[in-house]
């Protein structure tokens, strides 16, 4: 028997307190609350197939046994993906440190100065070497964002292009292939067209509206697109540009030669490559343009006595309150990573960054010129980093192969037989001694060791960059260790985590990332593995992820697995790209319209869209389920068009619909198939499962279910899972030949964080995740119970029970004393808490998920909150407290308020800052007051440089 196993660390509540919650929810034990809870129908009969599972020592053990069977080669495949060296004092301050990658996209803005500080630094670094005026703080990678900026453009047609049908995009022929098929897969359903040639011989035909090119080239060579630039404007055509960030150093950035939008990844900014990712991807563009652009900006704001802060800006831009009008579906980001590379670039600043640059690009210069010498003929005339070598004729690209990866390097070969490199950061002078050897043993010539290499350049005087980037203080003051260090740690002072107190956001499921499953990501054989090696060097990889799909295939009852989605909502898009496909390939591909419930998430209908649908909205009862006379009719009524249902399950009311089962019936009877959204899996897993209610594909949260923490807002990972009639059409990538339906730059999207996934599931097993699964419905049902008579619950299921999450009534609150949910949410920070779901699904209200990992102290400790927050808020109804100068609308109480000389409110500085003994005893001060959230919206600064003034 092992007693040591995560599921005691992982899960919060004991069995002595399982016994005092059950007697306040009013049930004799667990499986009668669970039986209440979920429906008979849909109760999994055994128990999950799944191995063993491991303690926690166990698993350390396994999992540096996987990572030894990836070979670590140095790499000089560039493509997207470079050597790079993470600075320790962000890998161990930041990757590793639980205050900023178990933190929450910083919709609570007084309580995420810190992280949206970092997000800032990320924006302004980017517009600083992009040459462009505004960036948003991150896209899913560089695909992703190709195909973004192609929608983007599409939506900025002038009314004549529209009027015309102007519906093609001219691609140059020298992208990176994976950028290519995304974009492609992402353009076909939006009725884009992509053509693809070469820019200086297209003709600019009056149905092509935009332009995209890729600067240094896919070969590496650096074109000088002026005229071309200058060309598509004339046309009316916008110009995209897929730009190698830390070229822009030294070439002249886009933005100074008209482009429109400049994408790109950072990963080259101290992100190690993970086998693909996860990384941030950059994407900026024109002020113009700011109400079309995807994903989300940090601006300047004021809070309310005038102090300068942080905010999200322009959010009514995002899928959450647009839907199907949403410029993007896009939820989760890269901020974590985000936040890597903008500390990067601060604590390297504008010196050492370009210090970098020309150091790579001297070693390149020395290169080309002692290979050619060797016979070999360099195709590129001006290049930043990478080589492309035409063999002479009595030599194969499968010599030189074989003679580099007897020396452990892996080169890149071009399909027409040409040999070419990247060099990197990492690239010292013992690799370029190995890097000459290769070439010289090839040419059968000599080989003599150097010592030193030259600074050197070839780059053309029109080409070079001659303005200065990076130039707020904020890059020039951090450059120490020490200083760094310091830095970092004022800014995660500011921020609300797990590390500090339970975080109840409902239907985000924030729940302990264990440090044991988080542990294998800083090892090299999972960091440092480029997504295009030999199979044979990335074995423990794969072993991992056929391991994880296979479980993964158990827990949702389906045939096949896609690791490729790299968000949740990647995944929700990709679901739906394969029923497409699949509708297709049996003759009803004319099949466009999808039917989804009020109550979902933002991300359904702005993904529908996105995947070339049309939406159809289903009602809800007043009990918060389906209206089942609703989609009947509704179904009915669309029956030959109908593609499919999207339908989160329990549903975003929080409860477990009784006639699932007669809803997925009622679809598959129209010929449609049921998309179920996996946002709220952690009230399934182990008790029931997708395939087994019926539906035909899902995608999961593994930042959310799975325990991959959620980073300030990214990195997530979507993957989806299916039936077996749909896995012949799951993503493809390039790489394997096939790139239908590509979702992501890298062929398994973010694999670098799905050790974590995999270590959940190991070390939980069946069992674990079972009885995890009971806990968060048991947790949310001792919360429902506590507040039932204070606030009251809004929906409850067919028993009288919730599921893992529950909505707390606060419209009555309003109604009666004029305090509103947001006031709530704000006093919530004063008591050291992050608030819950805001105002969705239902306008008014709170929606708190506890999880299964909170302890009853914590749950309680949450309850005594609320339930002195309602005192406060009786004190306001009954008189006790003024309106308009209360705890309540003027939360929260920062420090620097609750410190100063002057006091004018009408209530104590104690009341304010310590309304009871638990928050004394562990006071999380709050850095600004409530936050001006028009302010930065009506004039929007997306970089530090900007003012108000």
């Amino acid at each position: 028997m092992k007693n040591d196993l995560l599921i005691n660390r992982h899960i919060g509540i004991t069995p002595q307190d399982e016994e005092t919650m059950l007697r306040k929810i009013g049930v004799s034990s667990l499986d009668e609350l669970i039986d209440k809870t979920i429906p008979s129908n849909i109760r999994l009969d055994k128990p999950l197939d799944l191995p063993e599972p491991m303690t926690e020592y166990e698993f350390a053990g396994h999992i540096a046994q996987l990572a030894s069977k990836n070979k670590l080669y140095t790499t000089y495949i560039g493509m997207g993906w470079y050597g790079t060296i993470t600075p320790a004092v962000i890998q161990r301050n930041v990757f590793e440190n639980p205050v900023w990658y178990t933190s929450y996209t910083p919709y609570q803005t007084e309580v995420s100065q810190g992280r949206l500080e970092a997000l800032m630094n990320f924006q302004t670094a980017v517009c600083d070497l992009t040459g462009m005026p505004l960036a948003n703080c991150s896209l899913l990678d560089e695909g992703t964002a190709a195909a973004e900026a192609v929608t983007m453009m599409y939506a900025l047609r002038s009314r004549a292009q529209q009027k015309e049908g102007a519906n093609t995009v001219f691609v140059d022929e020298s992208i990176f292939p994976q950028t290519l098929a995304v974009m492609t897969t992402r353009a076909i359903p939006q009725g884009i067209r992509l053509t693809v040639g070469r820019y200086n011989e297209m003709e600019l035909t009056p149905d092509i509206f935009a332009c995209v090119v890729q600067y240094p080239n896919a070969s590496g060579n650096v074109e000088d697109y002026r005229s071309f630039v200058e060309k598509a404007h004339a046309a009316g055509c916008k110009v995209a540009v897929a730009a190698d960030i830390l070229s822009l150093a030294l070439l002249t950035p886009p933005g100074e030669w008209g482009a429109d939008i400049v994408f790109g990844s950072t990963q080259r900014l101290g992100t190690p490559m993970f086998y693909g990712g996860p990384s941030a991807a950059y994407f900026a563009t024109r002020d113009e343009y700011k109400r079309n652009m995807p994903g989300r900006i940090i601006g300047w704001s004021r809070d309310k006595y005038g102090k300068l802060c942080y905010r999200m800006a322009l959010q009514t831009r995002e899928q959450h309150i647009k839907r199907e009008k949403a410029t993007s579906n896009i939820c989760t980001a890269q901020a974590l990573l985000a936040t890597m590379a903008g500390f990067y670039a601060v604590y390297h600043g504008q010196e050492g960054i370009r210090n970098i640059a020309e150091r790579i690009h001297s070693i390149t210069v020395f290169l080309e010129k002692a290979i050619s010498k060797l016979g070999f003929r360099q195709q590129n005339t001006q290049y930043f980093d990478t080589l492309r070598f035409a063999l002479p004729d009595n030599l194969s690209a499968q010599q030189i192969r074989t003679i580099a990866l007897s020396k452990e390097v892996n080169l890149r070969y071009f399909d027409n037989g040409d040999v070419g490199f990247s060099i990197d950061e990492t690239t010292d002078i013992a690799a370029v001694n190995v890097l000459l050897s290769i070439f010289t043993i090839a040419a059968e010539q000599d080989w003599h060791k150097i010592t030193s290499i030259p600074d050197s350049s070839i780059l053309q005087d029109s080409i070079k960059r001659k303005t200065p980037f990076l130039t707020h203080e904020i890059f020039c003051l951090y450059h120490t260790e020490t200083e760094m260090m310091r830095y970092i740690k004022r800014l995660d002072r500011k921020d609300i985590s797990l590390a500090h107190s339970m975080i109840s956001l409902g239907s985000c499921t924030m729940k302990l990332n264990a440090a044991a499953e988080m542990l294998p990501l800083s090892r090299p054989e999972f960091m440092n593995i480029h997504p295009f090696v030999p199979e044979d060097q990335a074995e423990g990889y794969h072993e991992l992820i056929n391991n994880l799909s296979d479980e993964l295939k158990v827990i949702t009852g389906f045939a096949g697995v896609s690791l490729q989605p790299n968000s949740g909502a990647a995944g929700e898009y990709t679901g739906l790209r394969v029923i497409r496909a699949y509708l297709e390939s049996i003759g009803q591909g004319h099949r466009n319209k999808i039917l989804i419930p009020a109550s979902a998430h933002g991300t359904n209908p702005a993904s529908a869209i996105q995947a070339g649908f049309t939406t159809v909205t289903c009602a809800c009862d007043e009990h918060g389920n389906v209206d089942m006379a609703d989609l009947r009719a509704k179904a009915e009524e669309n029956r030959s068009d109908l593609a499919a249902l999207m339908i989160t399950y329990p549903s975003t009311h929080g409860i477990f619909e009784t006639e699932i089962v007669e809803i997925c019936k009622i679809i598959h009877d129209c010929g449609a198939q049921v998309y179920m959204d996996g946002a709220n899996m952690n009230a399934q897993v182990g008790l029931t499962s997708p395939g087994f209610i019926g539906a035909d594909v899902c995608h999961l949260n593994l930042h959310k279910t799975f325990a991959s923490p959620h980073g300030g807002g990214g990195p997530g990972v979507g993957p989806i899972c299916v039936a077996s009639h749909l896995v012949p059409f799951l993503p493809g990538h390039h790489m394997f030949g096939n790139a239908a339906n590509e979702v992501s730059s890298a062929p398994y999207g973010s694999a670098g964080i799905l050790p974590i996934t995999y270590g959940y599931i190991r070390m939980m097993g069946a069992e674990g995740l079972t009885r995890a699964t009971k806990i968060a419905i048991l947790n949310a049902n001792y919360l429902a119970a506590c507040l039932n008579d204070t606030y009251g619950i809004v929906y409850r299921g067919a028993n009288g029970f919730v599921g893992h999450e529950m909505i707390l009534e606060c419209r009555k609150i309003h109604e009666e004393t004029g305090i509103s949910e947001n006031d709530i949410a704000k006093r919530l920070m004063d008591y050291g808490y992050h608030a819950p779901t805001l105002s969705f699904p239902v306008h008014g209200t709170l929606m708190i998920e506890p999880t299964e990992s909170e302890s009853l102290a914590e749950l309680d400790n949450f309850v005594q909150v609320m339930l002195s927050i309602w005192n406060e808020i009786q004190e306001v109804k009954d008189g006790t407290a003024d309106k308009t100068d209360n705890v309540l609308v003027n939360a929260p109480h920062p420090e620097y308020e609750v410190v100063a000389d002057q006091w004018d409110h009408c209530y104590s500085r104690t009341k304010a800052a310590y309304p009871t003994e638990n928050v004394r005893e562990n006071k999380f001060w709050i850095n600004v007051a409530r936050v001006d959230n028009t302010l930065g919206d009506r004039k929007l600064l997306p970089t530090r440089y900007g003012t108000f003034e």
